[in-house]
């Protein structure tokens, strides 16, 4: 049957209705994947990032006896020439600022990682107090023992130095890691340098191994007598 030239062949609302109907269930199957992948990749910017730190960490606790501590302020200072090093370590963007300092990490970005609170790279401009590691650059908290006193590497190899993505709302809720941002897992760099992705419970607490927590104290945990304090970055 010839067809007649004066129609026009087109899809009706009910073809229509069912291409949209297959477009949205195959994008419903593959935008998990997608953002399953991106947390991936967040995670593993984080470990890198996490690693870079802990070579800087460990060089600076050679040079000055611990790793950053409010103390070693002046003496950085001193050695450099600078006044760029802190003399308090109120955030762990302070904390850092002495790595900076003191000219043995080079870069900051190397203090990122994608949290709740660190959104945006810093942009690697560290010259003054002003813009070295400002607000939000930071994705990292650093552990220190009570009273905000540094440790150095000579404790329990399995202590923790510093960790991500911490949990944030407006304000940091103590001793929580954020399940969403690498898919249930906080990043950790520990004492004997090593860096490694550990589970975060439903609680929102990090797991050391087994049913031992990141912040248990006591005999048979890492940390023994000692409690540890985290100390917060500075969010955006």
């Amino acid at each position: 049957m010839k067809m007649n030239p004066g129609t026009r062949g087109g899809f009706t609302l009910v073809e229509l209705l069912v291409v949209i109907v297959i477009i949205a269930a195959l994008a419903g199957l593959t935008a998990p994947m997608v953002i399953r992948q991106r947390k991936k990749a967040d995670q593993t910017e984080a470990v890198s990032n996490a690693r870079q730190v802990g070579l800087a960490m460990f060089e600076f606790e050679t040079e000055y006896g611990s790793f950053p501590d409010a103390s070693l302020g002046e003496t950085i200072n001193t050695n450099t020439g600078g006044s760029l090093a802190p003399t308090s370590i109120n955030t762990s963007n302070d904390a850092f600022r002495q790595l900076l300092a003191s000219n043995i990490a080079g870069s900051e970005q190397m203090f990122f990682c994608k949290t709740a609170y660190s959104t945006v790279k810093p942009d690697n401009v560290f010259n003054t107090t002003e813009n070295a590691l400002k607000k939000g650059d930071v994705g990292f908290g650093y552990m220190m023992g009570s009273g905000k006193k540094a440790f150095s590497a000579a404790g329990n190899s399995g202590r923790v130095l510093i960790a991500a993505p911490l949990k944030y709302s407006g304000s940091f809720t103590a001793k929580q890691f954020d399940k969403d941002i690498y898919d249930s897992k906080a990043v950790v760099l520990k004492m004997d340098n090593s860096v490694t992705s550990i589970t975060i419970n439903k609680d929102g607490e990090a797991v050391l191994g087994g049913t031992k927590k990141l912040f248990d104290t006591g005999d048979d945990t890492v940390w023994g007598t000692v409690t540890p304090e985290l100390v917060n970055p500075d969010p955006r």
